[in-house]
């Protein structure tokens, strides 16, 4: 068994955790308790920007949903008159230096998650300085920044903090990296503003549900039910944070489906695709956009929104509208 599926297994098994991961996560622990602690006496400071800065983000290892929420935020944020953009790191492209994304942008240099964020049409900017990639979108007209995975990222002053939570895997064992999945020990939850449960929410927790059902083709843009692949044995190929959750909903709408992980942000090339032969190939559509250049017929996207809880998305626009001063702050 790989290291990785190892962890995996002791993370949201019944494993132990091997005896070496102890050290090493007090030793992470430690650094991120002292790295927390120089921005909250203010030995480091992080940049404010003069317009409300939201981060989304989580405090465990691995897919929870982050970019649907990301993308359902700027939806619902234009719809009440803010111009949203998104600043990244960019993770998995090249780009270091701050840049913001073209109407074609390339995902090897950007980073997938960007590119498919950009796709909505939305303002976004990448970089390793993301108070500077965050200027750019400044400068591109936008009154409110959506920080993507930022919740560990203090350098950017932030009014609001989103935290994703997986609600099928949730916390796991409760350790931090890598005896456990956590990037911070749970206690980093009572200081987020929201909490955004990827499932069935719990306690002071706000729902998503992931919404899809329809598959578009990477050649012709044609589109077909998921129930149009039932009878038929199809391959699905993933390189996200929690591959078994896409195959998992495909299942769900009655496919028989055998699927292919590939590590998180994979660089695909079209020999990865062979498996499928000459039956349907399901993917993501984060995995899409690295694979549209050179799609065959058969090959599939499979979109799916994220679908909010609209007592969410009213506390959140108050806080936005306290932040940008347009109304008093609470008391």
């Amino acid at each position: 068994m790989a290291l990785a599926d190892t962890l995996q297994a002791s993370w949201y098994g019944t494993r132990g955790a091997p005896l070496w991961t102890y050290p090493l996560a007090w030793l992470y622990g430690a650094l991120t308790a002292l790295r927390r602690g120089l921005y909250r006496i203010g030995w480091l400071r992080g940049t404010k920007l003069p317009v409300p800065v939201v981060v989304v983000g989580n405090i465990t290892a691995g897919g929870t949903g982050k970019t649907p929420l990301t993308l359902a935020l700027v939806d619902a944020l234009k719809a009440r008159g803010w111009r949203p953009g998104v600043v990244s790191r960019g993770y998995g492209g090249t780009q270091r230096e701050p840049a913001l994304l073209d109407d074609h942008p390339d995902p090897a240099r950007y980073g997938d998650e960007p590119c498919l964020i950009r796709a909505s049409g939305v303002p976004v900017a990448v970089g390793r300085d993301r108070p500077a990639a965050a200027e750019l979108l400044l400068q591109a007209g936008c009154n409110v920044v959506i920080a993507d995975d930022g919740l560990q990222h203090y350098a950017l002053a932030r009014d609001v903090e989103i935290c994703v939570v997986d609600g099928a895997r949730r916390f796991g064992n409760g350790r931090l990296l890598p005896a456990g999945p956590l990037r911070e020990p749970l206690s980093r939850l009572r200081r987020v503003d929201f909490r955004v449960c990827n499932g069935e929410a719990g306690e002071d927790e706000y729902a998503m549900h992931l919404a899809g059902g329809m598959a578009v083709s990477l050649t012709d843009g044609a589109t077909r039910p998921l129930s149009d692949f039932g009878g038929q044995t199809v391959h699905a190929v993933a390189a996200i944070g929690h591959p078994e959750r896409f195959f998992q909903s495909l299942r769900a709408q009655g496919l028989t489906v055998i699927g292919h992980a590939f590590a998180d942000h994979h660089a695909f090339v079209p020999q990865d695709l062979t498996v499928a032969g000459d039956a349907p190939l399901l993917m993501t559509d984060k995995d899409a956009i690295k694979c549209q250049s050179f799609a065959r017929p058969g090959w599939w996207r499979v979109p799916v929104r994220a679908v909010l809880d609209n007592d969410f998305i009213v506390a959140l626009c108050r806080r936005l509208d306290e932040a940008a001063g347009r109304l008093p702050a609470a008391r």
